[in-house]
């Protein structure tokens, strides 16, 4: 194994089946692992690979690393449900606010939030969600024009994302099994497990880019909210589904790879066109998943500091899917596992609004650390527009609760300070598996990101308070 250093934290791993692109400071660089190459070389044995690389937040996933682009031409190319994730569509979103971080300093105002949201967003995987009476149909066939207009508190809600309706061929809903449409049913608006979140913010915009901040309306001290969930059941099931239908493909291809858990069939055939027309109705499911989470929000906000209280959305994207997307001239499928799509000012795939800006990249840290906002730059085309998705994970779950303790959490979280991030969950021991000690050093990631001029930080914003579920 090679590595060519391209200078900006860049370098380029040639791996025996193909080059690995990795963006990261030396110090980030430094920690891979070898199996992270292990897992990226069987990646590139999927057959005419464009390009593939990891992000600074690069850990070891299922088939594939989190933290991957990689890319195939449309024409002749391949899709991989493990270079999407189980989670489709998983993605952030942030929503501004009118308060500045003196109105919620006060820890019985953001009890009272946290207990408020709780009341509208469902965070135990048994509860079922308020909003029964939404058909989910309606949402995975067309996104967020697929729910009332009584859900939808002003235009922005539906202008402000990455995509409003992702568009596909509804015929292929009928290959789906029943019990798929059974679990998502009760699932619209339910915030999930795992690193899923809802966090009460406030931000630090960076000096170089006050002017752009101002004109997304982003203030110094400004309270935010921050939400991570995804697809839920539908996009969970959708992969295991289809996880067994490719391995059986593959076998009946005679296509094997040494990585079991990696599985790819041809975007041309009736296995690849199937995946491709269902994920798309999953990332419909996500992005509605996470307007209706913020849809309670915003009623949790109104019922603490009054019915005038609004929540403006700043955006909505994701960071597990597989695009078409146009690049050098030619149609491509770009597939993005735990990264982010960061377009820079004036790229013509930008929504209308962000059009002359470039869209604002969330970028979530761990639980008492920073999160960012951040601005795709020119230079990100050397990558595909991709940048991190977060710290990314550090150790396993289970390394995690041998290595951390309760204590060692709850300094992190600044208990018993005037400075105490708030959590809604009685024993930290239950979400100790989500502690900052689990995650790489987000501070790092960023500025990986930021020398190897893919992004600049436009805001870094600082937890307060933060919903988990369970």
């Amino acid at each position: 194994m090679k590595a060519i250093t391209h200078g900006s934290n860049h370098y380029e791993m040639k791996l025996e089946h193909g080059n690995l692109h990795v963006f990261a400071n030396p110090e980030v660089f430094q920690s891979f692992e070898n199996k992270v190459y292990e897992m990226a070389d069987n990646n590139l044995r999927i057959p005419r690979n464009v390009y593939m690389s990891y992000t600074p937040d690069a850990h070891i996933g299922v088939g594939t690393c989190i933290g991957t682009t990689a890319v195939w031409n449309m024409n002749d190319g391949f899709v991989s449900p493990s270079i999407v994730g189980v989670d489709i569509g998983c993605g952030m979103r942030v929503h501004t606010t009118r308060l500045h971080k003196k109105d919620i300093e006060d820890k019985e105002v953001r009890r009272a939030l946290i207990k408020a949201i709780e009341t509208y967003v469902p965070t135990n995987e048994r509860t079922n969600t308020h909003y029964a009476d939404i058909d989910i149909m309606n949402v995975v066939r067309h996104g967020l024009k697929g729910l009332p207009e009584s859900y939808v508190p002003d235009e922005r809600w539906i202008t402000h994302v990455e995509e409003s309706t992702f568009k596909f061929d509804h015929r292929y809903l009928e290959n789906l099994p029943a019990k798929i449409r059974k679990y998502a049913h009760g699932q619209l608006g339910t915030l999930g497990g795992g690193n899923h979140f809802i966090e009460i913010q406030y931000l630090e915009i960076d000096e170089a880019q006050k002017e752009l901040a101002a004109k997304w309306g982003l203030f110094d001290s400004q309270v935010i909210v921050m939400i991570h969930s995804g697809s839920r059941a539908w996009g969970a099931m959708l992969g295991q589904e289809y996880t067994k239908v490719f391995r059986a493909a593959m076998y009946s291809w005679g296509v094997e790879n040494p990585d079991r858990n990696l599985i790819y069939a041809p975007i041309a055939s009736h296995e690849g066109q199937t995946y491709l027309n269902l994920m798309y109705s999953a990332l419909n499911f996500a992005v509605s998943n996470r307007h209706m989470i913020a849809f309670g929000v915003r009623e949790a906000f109104k019922d603490v500091f009054g019915a005038d209280m609004e929540l403006p959305v700043l955006y909505d994207l994701m960071h597990n899917y597989a695009l078409k997307e146009f690049h050098r001239n030619q149609p491509m499928l770009v597939h993005r596992k735990g990264a982010t799509r960061a377009l820079p000012p004036g790229h013509f795939l930008n929504t209308p609004f962000y059009k002359e800006t470039g869209h604002p990249a969330l970028i979530p840290g761990s639980m008492g650390t920073s999160s960012y906002i951040m601005i795709g730059r020119d230079e990100g085309l050397k990558n595909f527009y991709s940048i991190c998705h977060g710290a990314g994970r550090a150790r396993s779950r289970r390394a995690t609760k041998e290595l951390v303790t309760v204590d060692q959490f709850e300094q992190s979280l600044k208990v018993g300070t005037d400075e105490e991030i708030l959590v809604n969950h009685r024993s930290l021991q239950t979400i100790l598996d989500e502690c900052p000690q689990a995650y790489k050093d987000v501070d790092q990631i960023i500025d990986s990101v930021v020398g190897a001029s893919l992004a600049d930080v436009v805001a870094k914003c600082k937890p307060m308070a933060a919903i988990k579920g369970v």
